[in-house]
């Protein structure tokens, strides 16, 4: 249910809670909200810091809803970080991806599929459509449910603006199936075929659980080598069986819940080399397969309390 203060029941008097304790409360939203802003685990703690020291300097016995205080902060300073990354996504060698995360959920089974379908990285690669202003304003009111006058708020811009904001931003978004989700259990299924499949270097079962248009995304940050141009169709299966099954055999294969879905965490030793996770279509076929081997998203890769 939307509400006018960003939250659903009315907060209690802020006199009588100390400015940490009020943060904390609100942390796992604002790390969820700055981290589909930014794409960005790294990014997004350092939005939510900013947001903790500038909370530090208020009187909150002036501030009437914190929580809402604190979104328009938390929004306002990962919409100026966003602009600021834009050139560095520009100058990014090979393919970006949005860094991956293990997030920890504390909610109803159906609110936690809700939010866990808008941390993946399907659905974060969509949203980089969108202007930095309409992807918060999308994610303010279609995910985090807050009116729109709320939004307005947050945005410092009148209502009817801000209806037209959204209005676009759903307009360029277009297509709902990328927060489709398989159950668990297919999606535990097609993570053991894409398995099975490298490590015998056998197409098995999981070409029948392709799409016939199956894409491949690599991120290796030009850190590392990896495949540069996204593969399409027939050439993902070539480079599953063939490349991949050459290098990956050897690594320790975890499956886990990665940004949202079930995926693959691949570890040399201790240290974390590559992820996996997938997009899938109404059929529960795979629909693109997402590989983050950057070691600089790897290096922070574990559970985060995020909402």
């Amino acid at each position: 249910m939307r509400d006018g203060s960003s939250h659903g029941s009315p907060e209690p008097a802020v006199e009588s809670r100390s400015h940490i304790g009020v943060f904390e409360q609100a942390r796992p939203r604002l790390l969820g909200l700055a981290y589909r802003i930014l794409g960005s685990r790294a990014e997004a703690e350092d939005a939510v810091q900013d947001t903790f020291l500038r909370w530090q300097a208020v009187d909150i016995r002036n501030i009437e809803f914190p929580g809402a205080w604190l979104t328009t902060a938390c929004t306002r300073r990962a919409i100026d970080m966003l602009r600021a990354s834009y050139r560095s996504r520009v100058d990014y060698v090979g393919n970006w991806l949005p860094e991956p995360v293990q997030p920890m959920i504390d909610n109803e089974a159906e609110a936690q599929m809700e939010l866990s379908s808008s941390l993946s990285t399907a659905f974060l690669l969509m949203l980089e459509r969108l202007s930095p202003k309409e992807r918060a304003a999308y994610l303010l009111y279609e995910i985090f449910e807050m009116s729109y006058a709320s939004v307005a708020a947050s945005l410092d811009m009148n209502e009817p603006a801000c209806r037209k904001l959204v209005s676009r931003a759903k307009a360029r978004i277009g297509d709902s199936q990328v927060r489709y989700q398989p159950s668990e259990e297919r999606q535990e299924e097609l993570l053991a075929a894409f398995e099975d499949a490298i490590r015998n270097g056998q197409p098995g079962s999981l070409v029948a659980m392709l799409a016939s248009d199956v894409r491949l995304t690599a991120d290796g940050g030009g850190k590392v080598a990896t495949v540069m141009e996204v593969l399409e169709g027939d050439a993902v299966m070539a480079f599953l069986t063939g490349r991949l099954s050459q290098w990956w055999t050897a690594y320790d294969w975890t499956f886990t819940d990665i940004s949202g879905l079930r995926g693959l965490v691949l570890r040399e030793g201790k240290q974390v080399v590559a992820t996996v996770s997938f997009a899938y279509d109404t059929q529960d076929r795979i629909t693109d397969i997402f590989i983050m081997r950057n070691p600089d998203k790897l290096e922070g890769l574990g559970e985060v309390r995020i909402h």
